[in-house]
């Protein structure tokens, strides 16, 4: 066990923040769901009802659209973009470890490897393509929720309740996305400029200190 956990000391450790911002998400987010729902002529709800409000799926998916689209980004426009001395670019000089041709040869390689053909093929890109996927299903279900929610407030104000399309139109939807979308793309433009001329000692995401500012590259 103690072995387990030091070799995936990050993942667990990022799980563990996860699950507790998603339960805090959660509490708080009932309470205010709850309080605007009174405040406007309706009744409280559980916290299993709250579960399948717009209110708490749009508030969720919302947020991790934006985060799968700029890592999606960030992983795909690596592989034809560069920045001179950030530790988030590939080199300039030659190809990398990471541009190989994979050889089903190679000791340990994963199976798609071994088996070529599409499977390859799709293996090779699973990590762009597993990305967009995660944005896109958070992107549909961000919308499902965010137009449920508007929908639920259409009702409480007496006012008729809005088709998928005539929603999709609006700007609300669009309003929740954007402000999402250019804060996960001002953070990655940060990181990348930040990592030419700043330093973390023992980061993989950062130069060695002693590196020069134009080495580009871990």
């Amino acid at each position: 066990m103690k072995k387990f956990l030091y070799q995936n000391s990050l993942s667990i450790v990022f799980l563990l923040l996860f699950i507790g911002a998603f339960l805090g998400q959660i509490i708080f987010g009932i309470e205010e769901y709850n309080k605007e729902l009174i405040e406007n002529g309706g009744h409280a709800v559980t916290m299993s009802n709250y579960l399948t409000t717009g209110h708490f799926i749009e508030a969720t998916f919302e947020n991790w659209e934006s985060e799968f689209l700029q890592m999606a980004l960030l992983v795909w426009l690596t592989i034809f973009l560069k920045q001179k001395g950030s530790s988030e670019s590939k080199g300039f000089d030659g190809e990398e470890e990471v541009d190989r041709e994979p050889s089903p040869q190679r000791k340990d390689a994963p199976w798609p490897v071994r088996k070529g053909g599409i499977w390859l093929w799709l293996y090779e890109n699973s990590l762009t393509i597993s990305l967009f996927v995660l944005f896109f299903a958070s992107f549909c279900l961000h919308f499902y929720g965010s137009f449920k929610d508007e929908n639920t407030a259409n009702i409480l104000k007496g006012a008729p309740e809005l088709s998928l399309s005539d929603y999709f139109a609006q700007s609300r939807f669009w309003f929740e996305s954007f402000q999402n979308w250019q804060s996960e793309f001002l953070s990655v433009f940060a990181i990348i400029v930040l990592s030419i001329f700043l330093r973390q000692k023992g980061s993989s995401q950062s130069k060695p200190v002693d590196a020069p500012h134009n080495q580009t590259g871990e």
